[in-house]
C-alpha cells in the first residue's frame, strides 16, 4: 500500500503539476540508487517506503559519511561499514592489537580522525612495533593537522621499508614534509613515489610545489599527465580521484 501511494506520487501528473515534486522524486531515486549500489538494503526499504524523510537522512547519514578531512586521502583497501560491528565484537573477546588497527582504518576513512586516533593508540599499547599502525596513526594525525607530529613516525616507516602500504606511507611522508615547510625535500620524496606508481594525489601536489617555486613548465607536464591519465582510469578510480581532477584543472588555469 505505501509503495503503491509512493509510485502514485512519483507518477507523471503528479510530478508535472509540482516541480519540487519533481526534484525531491529525482533525488529519492538517486539516494535508492545509491543505497542499493552499496548494499544498505535496509536504507533501500526504507527509502522506498518512506521518502520523504529517510532520503534525506540517508544523505546526511551515509552518502556524505566520509568527510572533507579524508577525502583524497585514502588508505589503500577497501571498507565495509558491516566491519564495525564485527571488529567490537572480537576486540571485546580478543583484544588484539590488529582489530583496534582495522577498526582504526574504518573510522580514518569515514573521516572519523578522533575514534581513529583513539584505535591507534590502542593498538600501539599492544603492539608498538606494528608498522602499519604506526603508519596509519602518522597519518591520521597529519589529517589532524598535526604533521610534526607525523613526521618522526613516517621517517621511521620509511627508513623500514620505503615500499611501505604501496607508496601511500611515502605520499603522507612528502606532505608532512610540505606541511612543515620542507618543500624541496617533499619535492624529493614526490618524485620517488611516481618513479614506481601514477598516483593523482602525487602528480598534483608536485605540480603544486612545482608551481609554488615558479618552476611552471614542470608543473603543466604533472598537471596535464595526471589528466590524460585520469581519462583511461576505470570508473571506480576516477570517482576516488575527483578532488584532484578538480584541483589540477584549477592549477593549470594559474599557469
Amino acid at each position: 500500500m505505501l509503495a503503491l501511494s509512493f509510485l502514485q506520487w512519483l507518477s507523471p501528473d503528479t510530478l508535472l503539476s509540482n516541480p519540487l515534486l519533481w526534484l525531491f522524486g529525482v533525488f529519492d531515486l538517486w539516494m535508492l540508487i545509491d543505497a542499493v549500489r552499496r548494499e544498505e538494503w535496509l536504507w533501500a526499504v526504507f527509502i522506498f517506503i518512506f521518502p520523504v524523510i529517510n532520503a534525506v537522512l540517508y544523505f546526511f547519514m551515509v552518502y556524505r559519511a566520509a568527510p572533507s578531512a579524508t577525502r583524497g586521502f585514502e588508505l589503500p583497501g577497501s571498507f565495509d561499514r558491516r566491519r564495525i560491528k564485527q571488529l567490537e565484537d572480537q576486540i571485546h573477546h580478543l583484544d588484539k592489537a590488529h582489530h583496534h588497527c582495522q577498526l582504526g582504518d574504518i573510522y580514518f576513512q569515514q573521516g572519523r580522525l578522533a575514534k581513529a586516533e583513539a584505535c591507534y593508540k590502542a593498538a600501539l599499547e599492544r603492539d608498538p612495533e606494528d608498522l602499519d599502525t604506526r603508519a596509519h596513526y602518522a597519518q591520521c594525525l597529519l589529517r589532524e593537522k598535526r604533521g610534526a607530529e607525523a613526521l618522526p613516525l613516517l621517517e621511521k616507516v620509511r627508513s623500514e621499508n620505503p615500499a611501505h602500504d604501496y607508496g601511500y606511507s611515502l605520499m603522507a611522508l612528502a606532505e608532512c614534509y610540505a606541511d612543515t615547510g620542507q618543500s624541496d625535500r617533499a619535492i624529493g620524496v614526490w618524485q620517488e613515489v611516481l618513479q614506481e606508481h601514477s598516483y593523482a594525489r602525487a602528480r598534483v601536489q608536485l605540480a603544486e610545489l612545482y608551481l609554488a617555486k615558479g618552476m611552471k613548465e614542470e608543473a603543466r607536464r604533472e598537471a596535464e599527465e595526471m589528466l590524460s591519465d585520469d581519462v583511461h582510469s576505470p570508473p571506480f578510480q576516477r570517482r576516488k580521484d575527483k578532488p584532484w581532477v578538480r584541483r589540477a584543472k584549477v592549477l593549470l588555469t594559474r599557469i
